[in-house]
């Protein structure tokens, strides 16, 4: 079996309902995740590309949140219907640059806030 090129991790973290920094499973993460799997699997990538569940990738803002490895492609805001864009981009090099979190804010005090709730 070849190695595997890209690791996709989905964050699937599950907080109390109300919690202020929200969650990626209350936005949509096991659906994604499912949706990569199912995707992974039609386009014959299986065994080069693999959808892991991650817990809090702290980007709470971003929810739900995917990073792929090796690359450090940080995407947020990821619903199931994106799942095609994002393996399409992969497949040819390329990112989302829709969906991409930016450089600037990933691990700051501002990407822990749950969207919607800055002022």
């Amino acid at each position: 079996m070849p190695k595997l090129e890209h690791h996709i991790f989905v964050c699937e973290n599950e907080r109390p309902p109300g919690h202020p920094r929200g969650c990626c499973k209350e936005a949509g993460g096991v659906e994604v995740r499912a949706a990569l799997k199912q995707q992974i699997a039609e386009r014959g990538l299986k065994g080069t590309v693999r959808a892991n569940q991650a817990g809090c990738l702290d980007q709470c803002a971003f929810g739900a949140t995917v990073v792929i490895y090796p690359e450090q492609i940080w995407y947020g805001g990821v619903r199931p219907e994106d799942v095609s864009e994002i393996l399409e981009a992969l497949e040819r090099g390329e990112v989302v640059e829709r969906l991409l979190i930016p450089t600037d804010v990933l691990n700051t005090p501002e990407s822990k806030i749950r969207r919607g709730d800055r002022s």
